[in-house]
Parts: structure tokens; sequence; C-alpha cells
């Protein structure tokens, strides 16, 4: 009996990945730099994964928060929409175009530009130079470099911080071993290393393209 419970529980019933998308709902500027991410290609979080954000900024009430692949904003104007107003964004990509489009509609919302600043460089490098232990809340989008960004993750984050990799699953790639792919691989390595590390406490959670979830324990 115990048994069959279980496998219901865990038996797929229904579209659970469009009930959560549908959950959230995004404001005019949201969606007019998701149609602005579209035409250029850049890798947005999902509706789902962007309310998550805001959940998590204020769960932890982050005051200091860094994005790492802005793309066109979208998740820029997520976590925004959860921060205080003396909370600040730092938002890196290395496309200069990505940095050009989120600061338009991030104006046409007419957000403080005290909130948020925005770099455009190689990312690894634009990470390098961030303060230690300064940070509430990490996110990352990007597979290249991401062992590296989370070990640098570690430094910039305060004790009790949280990391956030958006798109780890590559929306199911990563769990299939066949795929030898660079960025699978990639993303990979850095689930091993966030699980095995017990500095870190760590959860997936399959929204959007997959979320990892780990907490700087120390």
């Amino acid at each position: 009996m115990v048994g069959l419970i279980l496998n219901d529980q865990i038996s797929p019933r229904g579209d659970m990945n469009s009930y959560a998308e549908n959950f959230a709902h995004e404001d005019y500027f949201m969606q007019q730099a998701r149609t602005n991410g579209q035409e250029i290609g850049a890798a947005d979080p999902t509706a789902a994964v962007g309310n998550f954000l805001k959940f998590a900024v204020n769960l932890v009430n982050a005051k200091a928060v860094v994005e790492i692949g802005t793309g066109s904003g979208v998740g820029g104007l997520w976590l925004l929409s959860g921060m205080s107003s003396e909370a600040v964004l730092t938002t890196i990509d290395s496309e200069r175009e990505h940095s050009k489009i989120s600061r338009t509609v991030f104006e046409d919302a007419d957000i403080s530009p005290t909130r948020y600043r925005i770099i455009t460089g190689k990312l690894i490098e634009v990470i390098g130079k961030l303060a230690d232990g300064s940070y509430d809340l990490i996110i990352i989008r990007p597979a290249l470099d991401l062992f590296d960004m989370v070990q640098e993750s570690y430094r910039l984050l305060k004790p009790g911080g949280l990391l956030i990799i958006d798109q780890v699953l590559s929306g199911g790639k990563v769990a299939d071993p066949t795929q030898r792919d660079p960025e699978s691989i990639s993303r990979r390595d850095a689930i091993k290393l966030l699980k095995e590390d017990e500095r870190w406490s760590a959860s997936l959670v399959p929204i959007g393209a997959g979320l990892l979830v780990a907490n700087k324990l120390t």
C-alpha cells in the first residue's frame, strides 16, 4: 500500500510545467523585454523562474544582488520587482546589445538608475573584481565558465546567501547521459560540485529549464 501511494505521488498528472508557468503574471515591461529577447536570441528566464526569483529576494530580504547573464532584462525586472527601494541589482552580460536593450527597458519601466548597475564585459573577469562577502543573492545563467563562477560565488556571498543557477538542467539535456556537449558537461560539473561541497546546501527545482538553489552555509 505504501509503495502504491508513493508511486501515485510521483506519477505525472497533467502538465505541471504549464500550470507553474501560468501561475506567474508578467507585466507589460516584462512582456516587452521578453519579446526583445526572442528577437535577439537572449536566454531569458521563464515566467515561473522569474516569479521564483522575486520570491527568493523577498525571502532573504536581499539588499545586494548579482545577476550573471542579463539577457533582455526579463530577469532583472523580476528581481527588481521583489527588491526594496534601497536594494541594488548588479547585472552582468558579455553582449553589449543585451546590456543596451536591458537599460532601455529599465528606463521605460521608470526604475531609478540608483537601483541597478549594468556591466558589460567578459563574465569571469567582471565577477573577479566584485567585493568579497558583499552579496545576498547571485543568479547565474551562462554555462561557459560555470564551474569557476560557482567558486567565485562562494567568495562573493555573505554567509547564508543564496546562489541560483538558472537553466541548469538545459530543459532535460543534463539529465540525459548521452548528451556530451560542452554546456551539458559544464552544468553537470557545477551540480556535482554543489552537491558534494559541504559548504553548501543545495536542491534542484524542475521549473523552467531547471534551477539549482544553493545556500552558503559558512
